[in-house]
């Protein structure tokens, strides 16, 4: 694991925040791609550099739950709940936004995402620099999130102006994004905080429908996201392809052909979920046919993989 970025680092990264610029920098679920979130221009150019559709909305990285309070119009009592039960976490909270954020951070919905994000660098990242970041993953759109400071450097390269690395990300997939905006809490994404969790805290959550109007109320609702170069194909009891150079991610059935690379996952949730994105990323650098992934239970806690592989294989 890489040292952790030196403060001399830490606030040039923050000066170059300050002045509209993109730096890439770890969290707990995957690198985010970060600009001043109250700064339009500069978050124009995160839209820009991933080549993501302006339909989809960002989601604002803070420090403290008094900057996400100072950031919307309301903060509900099931959002003090569920903030300080699992913030700093992988826990993003939709809620109606101040005008201070920018119209381009939120797709031009009256909602923003709000997170805080539990990894030492982003938070001393966003206190050096005095604003809240939007940052999306640090890749392109519908492509593989990155999980290493050098998947990010491989995929966007020099369209960043600084990467900070704080080593893998340990969570591994994105955040569980819940909405609060409305009568009803819906989940808009699934991830590490699983819907029997948020239960567990402030009753029924309901799942949100797939979203067919131009702006989507959550990151990570686009039909295709999270996909790797390589095709990747779900199949079922092990039976892979017949022809071609392939990768095979098993969780409990074993292929049918024994002439190609198998790897066996994890056999937890969160274990898989820390591993899924970099497996991904070493078979897309291993130039195969079709990557072949043995689906894992269909259960509460495997949703948010469920989710992933599914958006990876449309």
């Amino acid at each position: 694991m890489p040292p952790d970025p030196k403060p001399a680092e830490l606030e040039a990264a923050a000066r170059l925040l300050r002045a509209g610029r993109l730096v890439a920098f770890p969290t707990e679920t995957v690198y985010g791609l970060g600009a001043n979130a109250l700064d339009p221009e500069a978050v124009a150019r995160i839209y820009a550099v991933k080549r993501r559709p302006p339909s989809s909305p960002l989601i604002v990285h803070v420090a403290s739950i008094e900057m996400a309070k100072s950031l919307v119009t309301k903060w509900p009592d099931t959002a003090e709940q569920l903030a300080t039960r699992f913030w700093p976490g992988p826990l993003t909270l939709v809620l109606e936004k101040q005008p201070t954020i920018p119209s381009i951070v939120t797709a031009g919905l009256p909602t923003v995402g709000l997170r805080m994000p539990a990894h030492p660098i982003a938070l001393a990242l966003i206190k050096a620099a005095g604003v809240p970041l939007a940052a999306p993953s640090a890749n392109r759109f519908t492509q593989l999130s990155p999980t290493t400071a050098d998947h990010v450097r491989s995929r966007l390269g020099s369209d960043v102006d600084l990467i900070l690395d704080g080593g893998p990300c340990q969570v591994g997939i994105e955040s569980t994004v819940l909405s609060l905006a409305g009568p009803q809490p819906v989940l808009l994404r699934p991830g590490a905080i699983s819907r029997p969790q948020l239960e567990a805290e402030i009753g029924p959550v309901a799942i949100a429908t797939e979203v067919n109007e131009s702006a989507h109320p959550s990151p990570g609702m686009h039909p295709r996201h999270y996909s790797p170069r390589t095709r990747l194909i779900l199949v079922e009891n092990g039976k892979v392809p017949e022809q071609g150079k392939g990768i095979y991610l098993q969780h409990n059935h074993p292929p049918h052909r024994s002439d190609i690379t198998t790897i066996k996952m994890p056999a937890t949730a969160a274990a898989y979920a820390a591993t899924l994105y970099e497996t991904l990323h070493q078979a897309d650098a291993n130039n195969y046919d079709w990557i072949a992934v043995d689906p894992p239970p269909t259960i509460s806690e495997w949703e948010a993989i469920h989710d992933r592989l599914r958006r990876a294989s449309s």
